[in-house]
């Protein structure tokens, strides 16, 4: 997964920019949203998919996926086929996270989801930490063609990987295309909507980070775009190293409240960065938010889960996450204009939401709490 995440984040502090050689300033906003329509739509199909033929096969699936795409970006000379390569890249990641986070629920004691969450999260964050710190130096250094061509091979790494992981699905069926038919409990796992609602508020501020950050590194005279995910991964893995087990201890809805009153907090201190130490504390405070939100989130998924449903429940969290990324690259279409004086109020939005969270958690704590009371 390390590999995987590394190869398409490895391009993304540079689309802006490519989209703006294309003559398509004004639709930047549109460069996470269809990756993110596309992973959203993918998502009840791997689900299932899991279930069924198999957690490896999923997986290879969404390699496979961007690694053709990786070649083809290249080639993309007009705003609409980009836009298009767009789309069919979110394919990928609507198959290869889905069937490796069912696999690894598989294999992890329940009593300590929280710390293997952790552990697995760390190497996700590194992926996009290392991948957006990288993309800017190799595309100032040696262009997109390469640029592009090392996001082929990063997913070639990963492809190769996955021979050595051991299938758990027990009980696989062979491919047959009436498994691509999907009903309504393929697309969502009840049991694991709490989790998930949770996951659409934090994510619209993931959204807004991946589309404002390179145009703000910008504005502070950082020429790395990726600048901010390199001081975020790390804060988010020193965070995870202390705080990795800290939800089997005190639970997951208490240690989510708290991910998320920080995450409040980064929100505006992004959106109120005037200079470099501040963007820096500020990609900090994010780094803690999500470092303790996210394995969280992926833990209690998998409590909620139902045994034979991993798979659809991952993917409920994942379609909760690209929906969540959509909505928040899409306010930025509505309320910023490509200048630094919009960049707050966007921020502030992404505060809003990560206040509803709270209070929803809040909410459900309150009423645990009135439940074991009365038990």
């Amino acid at each position: 997964m390390f590999f995987f995440m590394t190869s398409f984040n490895l391009i993304l502090p540079e689309l802006n920019n490519y989209i703006s050689i294309l003559d398509g300033a004004d639709k930047k906003g549109l460069i996470i949203t269809l990756f993110t329509i596309s992973a959203a739509i993918s998502r009840p199909f791997s689900g299932k998919l899991a279930d069924t033929i198999g957690r490896k096969k999923v997986i290879y699936l969404g390699i496979i996926c961007s690694f053709f795409v990786m070649l083809i970006y290249p080639f993309s000379y007009s705003v609409l086929f980009f836009l298009i390569l767009r789309f069919l890249h979110g394919f990928s990641a609507g198959f290869a996270p889905t069937g490796a986070t069912a696999l690894l629920t598989d294999l992890i004691p329940e009593k300590s989801r929280g710390h293997a969450m952790g552990i697995w999260g760390t190497f996700i964050s590194l992926g996009i930490g290392v991948g957006q710190t990288l993309g800017s130096w190799i595309y100032l250094s040696f262009g997109f063609t390469l640029l592009f061509l090392i996001g082929a091979l990063f997913s070639l790494i990963a492809f190769i990987l996955v021979f050595w992981i051991k299938e758990t699905l027990v009980n696989q069926q062979e491919f047959n295309f009436k498994l691509l038919k999907i009903s309504w409990k393929d697309v969502f796992e009840p049991n694991v909507l709490p989790a998930a609602f949770v996951m659409l508020l934090s994510a619209m501020c993931s959204g807004m980070i991946f589309v404002l950050t390179p145009d703000l590194s910008s504005y502070l005279g950082i020429s790395n775009k990726g600048f901010f995910f390199g001081i975020y991964v790390i804060a988010t893995i020193l965070i995870r190293l202390l705080t990795s087990s800290l939800s089997d201890r005190i639970g997951r809805e208490k240690t989510l409240l708290v991910g998320c009153f920080i995450l409040v907090i980064s929100m505006l201190l992004v959106g109120t960065s005037n200079s470099i130490v501040s963007y820096i504390f500020a990609a900090i405070i994010f780094g803690i938010a999500t470092g303790i939100t996210s394995p969280t989130m992926f833990a209690w998924t998998a409590d909620l889960s139902h045994e034979d449903r991993r798979g659809v429940g991952a993917g409920t969290m994942f379609i909760a996450l690209e929906f969540g990324i959509m909505f928040g690259a899409l306010l930025t279409l509505v309320s910023y204009d490509s200048t630094k004086s919009t960049i707050f109020i966007t921020f502030l939005i992404g505060a809003i939401m990560a206040t509803i969270a709270c209070i929803y958690l809040i909410v459900i704590i309150a009423k645990k709490k009135k439940v074991n009371t009365l038990n």
